[in-house]
C-alpha cells in the first residue's frame, strides 16, 4: 500500500483546477492507499493574509474537502498547524538545504517579482517545509501540479542527502502520482497560465450559477479561426482544454469540427461551457452550505485528523532526532 499525500493552502476556496486536478481522483484513492490530505494554512502566511479571514479561510477548504467526497473515517485529513512536529521536522531538514537551491526555484522567482516588498524567509524556505510535510509521514506519491514539479525534486533530493549524509536508508523518494497518465494543468480563464487564486482567474467550488456564467462569459478569447484546421491559439485551446473536462465527448468534438470549419461562435461556446461547470457545481456546493454550518462535525473531524496526523509525525521526528544525534540524557 502505497503512502499518498497532497495539501491545499489555505487562501480561501477550492477551485476547478483543485477538484479536476487531483481531487476527484482522490476520493477513489483513499480506499485503496493510505492518504493523508491537509491544509495549508502556515504556506499561506508567506504571502501576509488577513488574520481575521485566515481561520475562515481553513473551514471553506475543510468543508470543501468533505462535500468532494473525502471521508475523515477512511483517510487522515488535517490542518496543518495542528501538527506542531511538522516545524520542528522542517527546521532540521533546513540544515542540509541550501540557499542557491532554493533561490532557484522558479516559484521563488515569481513570487519575488510579484512580491517584492514582502522576500521572507517563510517564502524562501517554502520548498523545505513542504518537503517537511511530505517527509514527516515518508510519502511515496505525492499527486501534484505541473508547478509543483520542481518542490517534488527538491524534496526527492533533501530525502537523499539526508539518507547519504547520515548512511541510513530512511527516507523514500517519493514520486508525483499522476493517477495513470500525465500530470494536470487546468487552465484559467484570462488566456494562459493556470487556474489559481492568487491569479484571480479561477472558477471556484463555492461559485453560484450566476457567477459562473458571468466569469466564463468573460473569458478571454481572439477574433476566431482565419482558416479551416487551423491551430489554435493558447486562449482558445484553454476554453477546450475545460470543455473536455465537464462536458460530454459529443459536445467537444461538435465545438471542435466548428472551430475546423471556421464556423464557430465564442458566445455559445461560452454558453455550453458555462451550464456544464455548473452540472459540475451546483451538488457539490450544496454539501459545501450544508457541511459548513456543521461546526461540531467539523471540530471532531479536525481534532480525529491532527491526532492521527501526529502519531505518524511524531514517530518520524523522533527517528530523525535520533539519527542527527540529538538524544535525551
Amino acid at each position: 500500500m502505497e503512502t499518498v499525500l497532497s495539501g491545499i493552502r489555505s487562501t480561501g476556496n477550492l477551485h476547478l483546477g483543485n477538484y479536476f486536478g487531483a481531487l476527484k481522483n482522490f476520493v477513489q484513492m483513499q480506499h485503496s492507499e493510505r492518504c493523508f490530505f491537509f491544509i495549508a494554512d502556515y504556506h499561506s502566511l508567506t504571502t501576509h493574509p488577513d488574520p481575521s479571514i485566515l481561520h475562515g479561510n481553513v473551514k471553506n477548504v475543510l468543508s470543501e474537502y468533505l462535500a468532494a467526497g473525502l471521508d475523515p473515517d477512511v483517510a487522515t485529513i488535517y490542518v496543518q498547524s495542528d501538527v506542531p512536529e511538522v516545524t520542528e521536522l522542517s527546521l532540521l531538514l533546513s540544515m542540509h538545504a541550501y540557499v542557491g537551491e532554493l533561490e532557484r526555484t522558479a516559484s521563488f522567482k515569481d513570487k519575488i517579482r510579484k512580491q517584492a516588498d514582502n522576500v521572507n524567509i517563510g517564502l524562501l524556505g517554502y520548498p523545505v517545509l513542504m518537503a517537511s510535510d511530505i517527509l514527516q509521514h515518508r510519502a511515496t506519491r505525492v499527486p501534484i501540479g505541473k508547478d509543483q514539479e520542481q518542490h517534488l525534486e527538491l524534496t526527492r533530493r533533501f530525502a537523499r542527502r539526508f539518507n547519504q549524509f547520515y548512511q541510513v536508508e530512511y527516507f523514500p523518494e517519493c514520486q508525483a502520482y499522476t493517477f495513470g497518465g500525465e500530470l494536470v494543468k487546468i487552465p484559467g480563464l484570462d488566456g494562459s497560465g493556470k487556474m489559481g487564486k492568487s491569479e484571480g482567474n479561477g472558477i471556484y467550488l463555492s461559485d453560484s450559477d450566476a457567477a459562473i456564467r458571468k466569469k466564463v462569459m468573460r473569458a478571454v478569447t481572439d477574433s476566431g479561426p482565419v482558416a479551416p484546421d487551423s491551430p489554435m491559439p493558447e486562449v482558445i485551446a484553454n476554453l477546450f482544454t475545460l470543455l473536455k473536462v465537464v462536458s460530454t465527448p459529443d459536445t467537444v468534438e461538435h465545438f471542435t469540427t466548428l472551430w475546423n470549419r471556421c464556423e464557430i461562435r465564442y458566445g455559445d461556446l461560452k454558453k455550453q461551457l458555462a451550464e456544464d461547470i455548473i452540472g459540475v457545481i451546483a451538488p457539490i456546493r450544496e454539501r459545501i452550505e450544508s457541511i459548513a454550518g456543521d461546526e461540531a462535525y467539523l471540530s471532531r473531524v479536525v481534532k480525529q485528523g491532527a491526532e492521527k496526523a501526529r502519531a505518524s509525525a511524531s514517530q518520524t521526528v523522533a527517528d530523525v532526532r535520533r539519527i542527527m544525534g540529538i538524544k535525551p540524557f
